[in-house]
């Protein structure tokens, strides 16, 4: 069981579906890893190249 944030109103629940019918998806961040293989591609997007 994770918690999840609707992706139309922006509550939070355990469901899948929210209660305004929207669909809920988990708000964890993505796992730290050092031998980061996409890092490289993720700061270029951030920094707009």
């Amino acid at each position: 069981m994770k918690l999840k944030k609707c992706t139309v109103c922006g509550t939070y629940t355990l469901k899948d579906v929210c209660a305004c019918g929207g669909r809920a998806d988990t708000v964890k961040p993505p796992r730290f890893s050092p031998e980061d293989k996409y890092g490289e591609y993720r700061r270029k997007l951030k920094r707009g190249e």
